[in-house]
């Protein structure tokens, strides 16, 4: 599934001619089986094949590893086999990015410079919009069904699914402001009329 790990997608300043740099993004992982969410920046790869997380960040966060039925063996950008050995394991996460929500399980290896790498697998199927030189990504051409777990109902698709029930959350939640005015309105008028009575009173 992995064929290299390389910063293939590094950019250039083409406005002072700096020196290559990777392009680095922050996205969110939630662990599947506790709900704990992390930040971390990931390299966009499109040497690599897949999606990669390094074997020391998965332990040092806590990632559950999944064993795999059959390793998978990693060669190097010279064509030699990776000396960490074959892939063996692999998370699953949900991913964050600026709205982006997606759920996908993730290659676990060895040695990497990098703690987590969206390969060009990931690059395609999403074929985000890339500032190369700014580095901002933008998910902008993703496929309908992208991150949309809602499952069809009387025959709508998952996406208009989310969509209705969005709106009705934000109906809902404009309905509560608007109660919540109206409570603060007759709170207001209720002690208006206190203090006129206790004016007249005193009058």
């Amino acid at each position: 599934m992995l064929s290299r790990v390389v910063d293939n997608t590094s950019v250039c300043n083409l406005d002072n001619g700096d020196m290559l740099r990777e392009v680095m993004v922050k996205i969110g992982l939630e662990k599947i089986n506790t709900q704990e969410g992390i930040t971390v920046k990931a390299l966009l790869d499109s040497g690599a094949t897949g999606l990669v997380m390094s074997l020391e960040f998965a332990k040092r966060k806590g990632f559950k590893l999944k064993k795999i039925k059959r390793p998978i063996y990693v060669r190097n950008v010279d064509g030699t086999l990776n000396k960490e050995g074959p892939i063996e394991h692999t998370v699953e996460v949900n991913i964050y990015y600026q709205g982006h929500r997606e759920r996908t399980e993730i290659d676990v290896i060895g040695g990497q410079k990098w703690n987590v790498i969206l390969g060009i697998s990931w690059l395609v199927h999403h074929n985000p919009e890339i500032d190369w030189r700014t580095g901002e990504m933008k998910m902008i051409r993703c496929p309908e069904e992208c991150g949309k777990q809602w499952r069809p109902k009387q025959g709508k698709a998952g996406w208009q699914k989310q969509k209705e029930e969005e709106k009705r959350e934000e109906e809902e939640k404009k309905q509560e402001e608007k109660e919540a005015g109206r409570k603060q309105g007759r709170k207001k008028q209720k002690k208006e009329k206190v203090i006129d009575v206790k004016k007249v009173a005193e009058e």
